[in-house]
């Protein structure tokens, strides 16, 4: 079976499970204990941090080890707004952010915040003039994500970052679940984000790991009270095995990242220019999206109709995003880019990484249009019978 659905999830490497299982063995005691055995693991805890630290250009008690990347987005996003209500209660987000942040936007107005989307253009891409006339003085957090996980648009965070400053005193938090490890992304003392969330299994590490990260000390209030763990700001005996994993999966990401950038672009394009002659299907990913993202729609077709007639083919691919992949409604993203009544429910994604070659691709393209002649043919021998 060939796996085309790494935007979704990823198989934990064998680098990663064997430092998990080393770590479980030898570094079970709590990191809080006092005695040389909690000594020795909160030593570890702080290896992995700092490790994290250098790779994001951060240092260690701005990074803080949660559950995923919907915990980061959500600990991010209620954690500053509700620490600096002096600032303001005005939030700002693309209309096509995930919905572990669109959900946390809504559940703030809630609790007296106003929220403005952002509009984007018919690739995905953000419009910044939008975007410059939605910030007002009261503005206190935007979220903007760094690549779109349902059709791979690469967001300008620059540019954003700048327009968020010159025009706001809001802090720039960007979901770069989808990008870390792909493209760069990391902060910068004058130009860059002030928040990044990172999830675990996007990377070949484990599920239910992930990573909120400040660019520098800033005030923000934890969604989960306790023991006082990671530095007052996420309570709870600290999964010290998941957080050196999650350090290792981020430093094998960062160090083969243009290497698999190079080829995941190569078979993007190659898929692009295989599916855009096709009658009757719409590339909605582009070459100068993410390289490791390919979307497409086919006209009149159901996306779970081609998701299981591919399987059967052995080839796995998506609709455009798991998160909503069984509730059969048309993905919010497709409708803020402008795809056509007839063309919006036959959304799929195919998402490259580890263990794939130019075979498997080749694989791919050949059942793709297997699977497209035969679905018709029995779409339509279905209505003349």
């Amino acid at each position: 079976m060939i796996y085309l659905d790494h935007s979704a999830t990823t198989k934990p490497s064998a680098e990663v499970m064997h430092t998990f299982i080393q770590a479980n063995e030898r570094y079970y005691a709590n990191p809080a204990s006092l005695h040389e055995m909690g000594v020795s693991v909160n030593n570890l805890l702080n290896r992995s941090r700092e490790q994290v630290a250098g790779l994001i250009h951060t240092t260690p008690e701005h990074v803080i080890f949660t559950s995923g990347g919907s915990e980061s987005n959500n600990f991010l996003i209620k954690g500053l707004a509700r620490a600096n209500t002096h600032r303001g209660k005005h939030i700002v987000v693309s209309s096509i952010e995930h919905a572990s942040v669109l959900e946390t936007a809504r559940a703030l107005e809630h609790e007296g915040f106003t929220v403005d989307y952002v509009n984007v253009d018919r690739h995905g891409v953000v419009d910044l003039e939008d975007l410059k006339a939605k910030l007002t003085k009261d503005t206190v957090v935007v979220s903007i994500m760094h690549v779109n996980n349902e059709m791979g648009a690469i967001q300008p965070i620059a540019q954003i970052a700048q327009i968020v400053r010159d025009n706001s005193r809001a802090f720039y938090h960007v979901d770069a679940v989808q990008s870390f490890g792909k493209l760069p992304i990391q902060f910068n003392d004058d130009l860059g984000p002030d928040a990044i969330s990172i999830s675990g299994h996007k990377i070949n590490g484990l599920k239910g790991t992930g990573i909120a990260a400040l660019r520098k000390r800033t005030t923000i209030e934890p969604i989960i009270h306790g023991g006082g763990q990671e530095m007052g700001l996420r309570s709870g005996t600290v999964a010290v095995p998941q957080d050196v994993a999650l350090a290792k999966a981020a430093r094998i990401a960062i160090e083969n990242q243009r290497e698999r950038a190079v080829k995941y672009a190569a078979w993007r394009n190659d898929i692009h220019a295989f599916l855009e002659p096709m009658e009757d299907v719409h590339v909605l990913s582009s070459n100068d999206g993410a390289p490791h993202i390919v979307s497409c729609s086919i006209r009149g077709l159901k996306g779970e109709v081609i998701v299981n007639a591919m399987q059967r083919a052995g080839v796995i691919v998506s609709t455009s995003s798991a998160c909503h992949s069984k509730d059969n409604q048309i993905s919010h993203v497709v409708q803020a880019i402008g795809v056509p009544d007839d063309f919006a429910r036959g959304v799929i994604r195919m998402s490259f990484g580890e263990g794939l070659t130019d075979a498997d691709i080749e694989t791919f393209k050949q059942a793709f249009a297997q699977v497209v002649k035969q679905v018709r043919g029995e779409i339509k021998t279905h209505e003349m019978a």
